[in-house]
């Protein structure tokens, strides 16, 4: 019986080799799509997930009112983690985590930049990252003990072993290695190379036992079978409780492992959202794609029915039953299927590669786990029964009688299974082709818009080691040398907000306001170096005005927001600080270019905060002459330290890099979705041809042009196709309507992206 039909179904692939392969290459490049898409859906929905207490680890946040809406952020006082352990007895543990750090490895003469974090004691007990060598119990314990992940020991100490092992940090404090990680995986929200103890951190930059300056990452460790909602009502007021200085409206709370890296966005203080749409979106266009390609084998089955209609009129004649047809041709299908998979997994396997490069992931098929297989084999299996289904009942129910006779005709009714499938098709390929449009509409909306500073040329560095003291010796010899023509330094890049506060005072404020603003530090020669416009005042001037020091610049949207009617010469109190506005410029980009832009301060000298410094370099001479220059004055004054220069234009072009990625995303599977729909059009239109060949023979003798046989051929597909284009447009504005709610600036959906959209799938489709 078994041999029976594997005969039967070879001899079927092999009589219409074209119509199978059309039907294999369907499925097999839909199936390849649709596990492209999985894998990186299982990628993102496991971030964290490995952690052996991941049903216990939560990340407190704040919660407060700014501008009237409620905001969530997950920065939080650094005295939290301490205070947590101590009131709340459901917390077994709380640790810190700073931000990022990059610091400078010495080690004999090798010296390299090394990005890591400060950490708690307790971080590697509450987290599982697997240490190769060390105790995950005390390896942090010393004050000068420092934890090292495989590949950075490796690119210090090559293949010795680096166990006890002696690194200089910042070439004055010494480290020695107690433990040895496992390179960090792609799914984890944590990126570092190193670990060293919060003591380090206390050591460089003081304690700081201030409620009102939220500056790290605290992490919770709660009690096994300890209630949450209990931990998260005590929590929820503890802010309050300490932090007199800003009423009562304070809140906390405790976000789970779980919701981080998919959950994480909110909107007036609940969730809203995050990558889950994304995930959710691919995950509807995965089925889509198979389903499209499961309609393809449907549509040439099901129009090739007269091909097969005797074999199942003799069948049924000599005792066939229908469920053993539909047995038959399921099971055909489901052949057909396993063929597709295997063409499909040689696809993924060579399209991973580019795949995960696109994704910004790191991407594998696990060949040697059983459950890959196991569901690959129910994937496949799932896939023949959808794709064989709707055949198997439709060829399984002709009435042989009428097929012996030679009655049996297709139906050609005004609506039929195969058109909808048809339309269906061609609907969700046009919906995909408008969405990729306006996101890529919506991309060159927010790269179009007015930085308000001047981004070419314009190059900043961080103030690592001699740096700050030697600022001025290599300012001037910047300028000196021809190599820059302003030089500036801030307390953060200009591509990055690194400091906020609703804390600034002026005559007038209303008590009640708490307007969230940018806060940013910067030397003389600000405006001059960036490029920024004023619409009143002046930039930082210290020869000429040496009170400039505790001088203020603000944007045009702190003004407004302060009220001023002339703002020149008003006073500004930051916490003890006192500054007077010497200027007020043009709005700026500080952040995201898809978000108005905040009111902000930029404060002068005496705030004494700064990170890098920018200098605009002089287009005079080549770029490549202007860096060796200035890599010989930074190695100089700066001997120890790279020269780690970044342009600010590369910095910036990197905001748009998500939504880059999500366009590219959707426009390639809008291409396959395309592709495949046309493929079974093809098959449709071929065999239809062929069907049709006497009378077009007939046609031609009598005088019809190819293009009128062409037109006639043609013109039932273009029909449907129409359908689909008069479907697809309503349902595409409501979803990119619904799509770029999330962003304040945004494009208009025009009505000529409907048109492209359909003259596109019109031409595809001719």
């Amino acid at each position: 019986m078994i041999k029976n039909f594997f005969k039967i179904a070879w001899r079927n692939l092999l009589r219409s080799k074209f119509f199978s392969l059309i039907n294999i290459s369907g499925l097999a490049i839909g199936m390849a799509a649709t596990t492209l898409i999985l894998l990186w859906i299982k990628n993102e929905s496991s971030y964290d997930l490995f952690h052996e207490n991941k049903d216990r680890i939560y990340e407190t946040w704040n919660k407060d009112e700014f501008s009237g809406k409620l905001q969530c952020w997950n920065t939080t006082p650094k005295i939290l983690a301490r205070t947590v352990e101590k009131d709340i007895p459901e917390v077994e543990r709380a640790v810190r985590v700073n931000w990022p750090s990059s610091l400078l490895f010495s080690v004999a003469d090798k010296r390299l930049t090394v990005t890591g974090n400060m950490v708690d004691t307790g971080f590697l007990q509450m987290f599982s990252f697997p240490l190769l060598e060390g105790n995950a119990n005390t390896a942090l314990n010393g004050s000068s003990s420092i934890v090292l992940t495989e590949k950075l020991s490796k690119k210090i100490f090559g293949n010795e072993d680096a166990m006890g092992k002696v690194i200089k940090i910042n070439n004055k404090d010494n480290f020695t290695v107690t433990g040895i990680l496992k390179d960090l995986p792609t799914n984890t929200r944590f990126d570092f190379e190193y670990l060293l103890p919060w003591d380090y951190l206390v050591k460089l930059q003081g304690d700081d036992s201030s409620w009102g300056n939220n500056s790290t990452l605290t992490y919770v460790l709660l009690k096994p079978n300890a209630s949450f909602a209990s931990a998260n009502e005590k929590i929820r007021k503890l802010k309050i409780r300490y932090y007199k200085d800003d009423g009562t409206d304070w809140e906390m709370f405790l976000y789970p492992i779980s919701r981080w890296h998919l959950y994480s966005s909110f909107k007036n203080g609940k969730e809203d959202g995050g990558l889950i749409d994304f995930i959710r979106l691919f995950g509807i266009i995965a089925a889509f794609i198979l389903i499209i390609a499961c309609i393809n084998f449907m549509n040439l089955s099901t129009a090739r029915s007269e091909k097969r209609a005797k074999e199942v009129g003799i069948r049924k004649v000599v005792g066939a039953q229908k469920k053993s047809l539909i047995g038959q041709f399921i099971g055909e299908s489901i052949f057909l299927a396993f063929i597709s998979g295997l063409i499909a997994l040689v696809i993924v396997q060579l399209s991973l590669p580019a795949f995960s490069k696109l994704t910004g992931k790191t991407l594998s098929v696990d060949y040697g786990d059983y459950k890959f297989w196991l569901n690959g084999i129910g994937f496949i299996l799932l896939t023949g029964i959808i794709a064989g289904s709707y055949p198997a009942f439709f060829l399984s129910s002709f009435n042989p009688s009428k097929v012996l006779k030679g009655t049996f005709k297709s139906v050609n009714a005004l609506i039929t299974p195969r058109k909808l499938l048809v339309v269906l098709q061609f609907t969700f390929a046009i919906i995909l082709i408008i969405c990729t449009s306006i996101v890529k509409q919506e991309i060159d909306h927010a790269r179009n818009r007015e930085t308000g500073y001047a981004k070419d040329n314009l190059v900043y560095h961080p103030l690592t080691g001699d740096l700050r003291k030697n600022y001025e010796l290599v300012k001037n010899e910047l300028l000196s040398s021809g190599v820059a023509k302003s030089v500036t330094k801030t307390s953060a890049p200009l591509t990055q907000g690194w400091s906020d506060t609703w804390g600034f005072q002026w005559e007038g404020k209303d008590p009640n306001d708490k307007t969230d603003f940018d806060r940013f530090d910067a030397d003389e020669n600000l405006g001059t170096t960036a490029g920024l416009t004023f619409v009143q005042g002046r930039d930082f001037d210290l020869k000429n005005y040496p009170t400039d020091s505790s001088g203020a610049i603000l944007n045009e949207s702190a003004a407004k927001t302060m009220n001023f009617k002339n703002p020149i010469g008003q006073t500004i109190k930051d916490g003890d600080n006192e500054f007077h506005v010497v200027g007020v410029i043009k709005d700026f980009i500080l952040q995201s270019p898809y978000r108005p832009t905040k009111p902000m301060v930029i404060e002068g000298l005496k705030s004494g905060w700064f990170d890098n410094m920018h200098f605009k370099l002089n287009g005079a001479n080549s770029t490549a002459d202007n860096l060796k220059k200035a890599e010989a004055i930074f190695k100089k004054y700066n001997p120890e330290y790279p020269f780690e220069y970044k342009f600010v234009d590369e910095e910036y072009a990197q905001k748009f890099k998500a939504e880059q990625r999500t366009g590219t995303l959707a426009a390639l599977f809008a291409a396959l979705t395309m592709f495949i729909s046309c493929l079974g059009l093809f098959g449709l239109a071929t065999y239809m041809a062929e069907n049709r060949i006497k009378e077009i023979g007939v046609r031609k003798v009598l005088g019809a042009s190819v293009t009128g046989i062409t037109t006639l051929l043609s013109k039932d597909f273009l029909k449907l196709v129409m359908i689909s284009f008069l479907i697809a447009c309503p349902v595409a504005w409501w979803l990119m309507h619904k799509w770029l709610e999330n962003y304040p600036y945004r494009v208009t959906i025009q009505w000529s992206v409907g048109v492209f959209a359909g003259l596109l799938s019109f031409l595809i489709s001719l």
